[in-house]
């Protein structure tokens, strides 16, 4: 009982306190968007998915990270499990909105890739720990993208764009940390170029390559653009402190799609206002720099590119949500850390900072 109380009293408190009140923030914008077709499912399953999420980062918390940097074949299984889970939903999963990313079990949807994403960043932490005064050979960095470039295409024809895009940040993240050469930065560069008009000639579906040219040359805001037109139509007119809970016409008229997933930024901004969206940056930044500290405190190279990665992760899809809202970067279907809605990506998030805590502890 004694050490229990201790380790609760090496925790992060302050940390985790802020990713609890993102939470609570996101909770209170699913219930008030609940009201526009009277239906709480979702707000009901988003606070189980919250504690859930809690008891599972105290448990990680308790558990030694440093298993994974002592044992690669463990990573191996884990890895190999995530693209059976993969292969699988394209051929067990409905199609929910255009994709097969889901497994469904009754009111309940799972969604592969954000334990996917946990476990390249564990992966790509061990691979280039082992490897770091190696880095200025290229084979390194080739085999490093061979393990990327097998979920990112089970990923990609789903399809999902978003997650792909957030798998290669990742990556590069976690490259750039262990110390890439500047000419395979170049390379890598023009490799993804080539990969880019490839996949725009030969496997971009139509109504994908409609939201890049709308955002890029054309805005339709009938048609593609409405989406961020909407958006941009309710963060603007949220004021100091919004609109008031339900009292949004966006939000509450359904003229905002998506204002519990993709659009919940601007869903908050309307409804809560600027003071809520100060908030939601400023404990952002903290939980940013908390995790940082952390890394810079680390003992080990492994710790230091896993934390580097959970960074790169949360930086990415808070950075791309927000575009989305703002009409900055393209519609292509990423959540905002803590605060969307949806279990698997709330409860990846919570195992991270047990992750965090985990290394904390531990060095």
């Amino acid at each position: 009982m004694k050490s229990i109380l201790l380790h609760f009293r090496k925790l992060d408190w302050p940390l985790i306190l802020a990713a609890f009140l993102l939470t609570l923030l996101g909770i209170l914008s699913i219930y008030s968007s609940s009201f526009r077709d009277g239906n709480f499912l979702n707000f009901k399953k988003q606070i189980i998915f919250l504690l859930i999420g809690i008891f599972l980062m105290f448990m990680v918390s308790f558990f030694d990270y440093r298993i994974f940097k002592n044992n690669p074949y463990l990573i191996l299984i884990f890895y190999l499990i995530s693209l059976l889970a993969l292969i699988g939903v394209l051929f067990l999963g409905p199609t929910i909105r255009g994709t097969k990313s889901w497994y469904k079990i009754s009111q309940i949807s799972i969604q592969p890739i954000e334990f996917t994403k946990i476990v390249l960043i564990v992966l790509f932490a061990k691979y280039f720990s082992m490897r770091h005064v190696e880095m200025y050979r290229s084979q390194h960095i080739l085999l490093s993208g061979f393990y990327l470039i097998l979920p990112a295409l089970l990923i990609f024809f789903q399809p999902d764009l978003g997650s792909v895009f957030i798998l290669i940040l990742i990556w590069l993240g976690i490259l750039f940390v262990s110390g890439i050469k500047l000419r395979h930065f170049l390379l890598l560069s023009l490799c993804f170029l080539l990969i880019l008009i490839l996949s725009w000639n030969f496997l971009l579906r139509d109504y994908q390559k409609e939201r890049i040219i709308s955002f890029f040359v054309t805005p339709d805001p009938l048609g593609a653009s409405w989406s961020q037109e909407q958006a941009k139509i309710a963060i603007g007119s949220g004021g100091l402190i919004g609109k008031g809970l339900k009292k949004g016409s966006q939000t509450q008229l359904s003229f905002l799609p998506e204002s519990q997933t993709d659009f919940i930024f601007a869903a908050i901004s309307e409804e809560m206002g600027f003071l809520a969206i100060l908030f939601l940056f400023s404990s952002y930044f903290f939980i940013l720099f908390q995790a940082i500290k952390i890394c810079l405190n680390c003992k080990f190279n492994f710790s230091r590119l896993l934390i580097s990665g959970i960074v790169t992760l949360w930086i990415a899809q808070i950075f791309t949500n927000i575009g989305m809202n703002l009409e900055i970067s393209p519609i292509i279907g990423i959540s905002l850390p803590f605060i969307s809605y949806g279990g698997s990506g709330l409860i990846a998030n919570y195992f991270l900072l047990g992750i965090l805590q985990s290394i904390k502890i531990r060095g």
